[in-house]
């Protein structure tokens, strides 16, 4: 009889700290808020990409060493204003030149159409010679270049100018023969067909490298920033090569993929508000820009932009996000806290972590419908006054004690 007593005290020993211990439980801090009715316009929703009204790659047209940056990354620059200088002072010395030659042909037209013939046959067959040299010296370096660039040796662009200096040779050839022709056939008004020619293939150069100082100077296509800049003083500026991407952010297009089963719904001017993904709470509203009237065939969606004019500076070029576009009239209903749904991938249903009057969660499913502002429509699963967590909710288990993190420490 005393072994049984015995063995219950130590049965009843045993049993007291084990209920000690299973009484206590974990005690989580979490956020939490209140599910609330509100005002939800219908509206459809769909993955968008911030871009520029304006973006431009500003390169070179010509080929020469970057002399001086009057502008650089991060920079705002106007429309028109140069960005980049390059190296130019050969072309000025061929300026010169070309403004000397046409000063010389208007010189001899003005003698000939006054009646005064040419009378050294000599002179013009010498410009013949010249002219044979400089041509057959033109044919041979566009053949050798002609070989390298079937040979992949060199670019396109070097044969071309090769090309260019061949056929300007030949045409000055040809242009002394005839002279030299008319000369000995004493026709005045061969003279002046000459005279004429020479003047107009004078100016034409002259033209010509007054284009190419111009391209030695690049400016901005329209007002905006420099959001990339690829070159430096020094660096050889190149046609095939951008230097500055210029964007202009006045206004923006959040430019999204509509889901076709969705997008006959969409219209011309409609309201519609971009959600960043990293800050769905801040909503920019705008306006329907356009809708595609073709249909990716791969995504089955239609691209539409909202057009927001003004975007603040957070709302830069390459952002995603989301788009609403806003459809019809609202209507009151349950919302939580975006952060408070634990949503089923590639659905609109998931679960909340709700919290009763003692402070012990329990897990919900709930059915969603429309995302705004940072908060989600609660369709079904859930009442109004109800509390949600909406941080540190996530593998809480069902069951579990919390506090709110405006108790802790008290």
């Amino acid at each position: 009889m005393r072994w049984v007593v015995y063995a219950g005290l130590v049965l009843a020993g045993c049993g007291g700290p084990a209920k000690e211990e299973e009484a206590v439980k974990p005690l989580v801090t979490v956020k939490a808020a209140k599910a609330e009715l509100a005002e939800v316009r219908n509206s459809v929703t769909a993955p968008a990409t911030i871009y520029p009204r304006e973006q431009a790659n500003i390169s070179a047209r010509i080929t020469a060493p970057i002399r001086e940056l009057k502008a650089r990354k991060g920079d705002t620059v106007q429309a028109g204003q140069t960005l980049a200088l390059l190296e130019n002072r050969d072309l000025l010395a061929q300026r010169a030149e070309a403004r000397a030659a046409v000063a010389d042909a208007q010189a001899s037209l003005d003698k000939v159409t006054a009646g005064t013939l040419p009378t050294d046959v000599e002179r013009a067959r010498g410009q013949v010679e010249t002219a044979q040299a400089a041509y057959e010296q033109a044919l041979k370096i566009y053949e050798k270049r002609k070989q390298l660039y079937e040979q992949g040796a060199i670019p396109n662009r070097e044969l071309l100018i090769s090309q260019t200096e061949m056929t300007t040779t030949k045409t000055n050839l040809d242009v002394a023969k005839k002279s030299l022709d008319l000369l000995v056939n004493q026709s005045r008004e061969r003279d002046i067909q000459i005279a004429q020619s020479r003047l107009a293939q004078a100016k034409a150069r002259l033209e010509n490298l007054d284009a190419q100082i111009t391209f030695t100077e690049l400016k901005s296509p329209f007002r905006g920033s420099i959001t990339e800049q690829f070159g430096y003083p020094g660096d050889m500026a190149k046609p095939d090569t951008p230097i500055f991407t210029v964007v202009d952010m006045a206004v923006a297009q959040a430019r999204a993929q509509v889901p076709e089963t969705e997008a006959h719904e969409l219209s011309m001017g409609m309201a519609c508000r971009f959600l960043p993904t990293d800050h769905p709470e801040s909503a920019t509203p705008g306006r329907v820009s356009m809708v595609n009237r073709a249909l990716d065939p791969a995504r089955r969606t239609v691209e539409a932009w909202c057009e927001i004019a003004n975007p603040p500076a957070s709302l830069r070029a390459g952002l995603f996000g989301q788009v609403n576009f806003l459809l019809g009239a609202s209507v009151s209903s349950v919302v939580v806290p975006l952060a408070a749904v634990q949503f089923h991938e590639g659905t609109r249903t998931g679960f909340v972590m709700t919290v009763d009057e003692k402070k012990i969660a329990h897990k919900r499913d709930v059915e969603c419908g429309i995302t705004f502002d940072g908060k989600v429509q609660v369709l079904k699963g859930l009442k109004e006054g109800e509390t949600v967590i909406t941080e540190a909710g996530y593998g809480l288990p069902d069951g579990a004690q919390v506090q709110f993190s405006g108790d802790a420490g008290k």
